[in-house]
């Protein structure tokens, strides 16, 4: 029985995707639910899994096509596996003269052409020795290393045809995902539509570290291994602030102001395709295990690419932590709709006056941009004080003061 595979039904904020990777080749077996196709939108990239047991009986789109919501990828035939599997198994042996640009997919092979590179000289990986896209980009990276050695005894050999020697000046040009370019889009449509401003402040993070020191192993262990981080303090902080100053939870609608009555805030993650910033709902009702354990978890499924789109949509405020990469100082861009970001930075001991003496403290410097349409200045440095106070005195926040 045949089976159109079809793109994943899109949100509305999502026009489009993009085929990134085929995972399986025509006349390949699949078992239910094994992953066939990768599909990258502007905000995550979705998964499209086998509907049964079977072979994919062939490719209608290609990689890097660009395809809608629901639009027919490719079609699969239920119930062949066990007919597919000789088959497939009998090509290396029954047609040996397959060329290599037969194992080279569209993606692969339009990567090549780029680079100029012989398929030849690439080991593939994928199946049946098929190369991929990866295998294109792992030779690339690579292939300044293997030519060292060998150029000093022969000069001459590294001038091939249609090269040009220029010792190690290695380039390499790779187009940009549809992730990376909406980032992109999307931080200079924060600065040119919102009148962004940013006011700095210093925190003293020594109540929180001791705090954190004197109960981190019992947190861990009455919260099942949930470990007790500084974001969840600072989630809480902002959540405190954000109910005492509405227009820094809202945000602009054309040439309306919409005040939110819940916080919900974003809390921006680096993966290895671009930043990501997944949303805590409903952070006035959350613990701070519960917090920390949400946070645990958006971290894992961004490393594996399993953030769904659901889980970045909406939110009311957003919190970026740029000293887990050692940032002392940095202007956080506006995540729109949103009105504010608070940029969390690296903890550094220095020198602080405390009651007239000299004393060595860990301080971190926050800042807060802001869309001063929206927010004055008077309120988003109230708003900042707000965050120091609470968290240089974190029984504030139980205390509700």
């Amino acid at each position: 029985m045949s089976i159109e595979i079809k793109t994943p039904t899109f949100p509305e904020s999502v026009a489009d995707g993009t085929v990134a990777t085929w995972h399986k080749q025509p006349g390949e077996a699949c078992s239910t639910d094994e992953l066939i196709v990768d599909i990258e939108t502007d905000k995550v990239v979705l998964e499209v899994v086998a509907p049964a047991d079977g072979v994919l009986k062939d490719i209608l789109k290609g990689e890097g096509d660009t395809v809608l919501s629901e639009e027919v990828l490719g079609v699969f035939e239920a119930g062949a596996a066990a007919s597919a599997a000789p088959a497939a198994a009998a090509e290396p042996t029954a047609a040996p003269a397959a060329t290599d640009a037969d194992k080279v997919g569209p993606a692969a092979r339009k990567l090549i052409e780029e680079n100029g590179l012989d398929a030849a000289q690439i080991s593939g990986t994928g199946k049946n020795g098929g190369i991929t896209k990866e295998d294109v980009a792992n030779f690339i990276q690579n292939k300044p290393a293997a030519p060292a050695p060998a150029a000093a005894p022969a000069v001459a050999s590294a001038a091939a045809p249609g090269t040009v020697p220029v010792g190690e000046r290695v380039e390499k040009r790779v187009p940009m995902t549809r992730l990376r370019a909406t980032i992109a889009k999307r931080l200079v449509e924060a600065q040119q539509n919102a009148a962004m401003l940013t006011t700095y402040n210093e925190v003293n993070m020594k109540p929180i570290m001791e705090l954190r020191k004197q109960y981190k192993d019992l947190f861990e262990k009455t919260h099942n291994g949930t470990r007790l981080g500084f974001m969840s303090f600072f989630v809480k902080a902002a959540t405190e602030a954000l109910k005492r100053f509405p227009a820094v939870n809202a945000s602009i609608d054309g040439n309306d102001m919409v005040y939110h009555g819940y916080q919900d805030i974003g809390v921006a993650v680096s993966t290895a395709r671009g930043l990501m910033v997944p949303v805590l709902r409903d952070t006035d009702a959350m613990s701070l295990a519960n917090v920390e354990a949400t946070i645990r978890d958006f971290g894992l499924r961004g490393r594996d690419g399993k953030l769904g789109i659901d889980d970045m949509q909406g939110g009311t405020f957003t919190i970026t932590n740029g000293g887990v990469f050692g940032s002392l100082m940095s202007t956080p861009i506006l995540n729109p709709p949103q009105t504010a970001i608070l940029g969390m930075h690296k903890i550094q001991e220095r020198p602080m006056a405390v009651n007239g003496q000299v004393e060595i403290l860990p301080m971190m410097y926050l800042a807060l941009s802001y869309d001063h349409r929206m927010i004055d200045g008077k309120e988003a440095v109230q708003f900042l004080v707000t965050i120091k106070d609470l968290l240089e005195d974190p029984a504030r926040m139980l205390l509700d003061v």
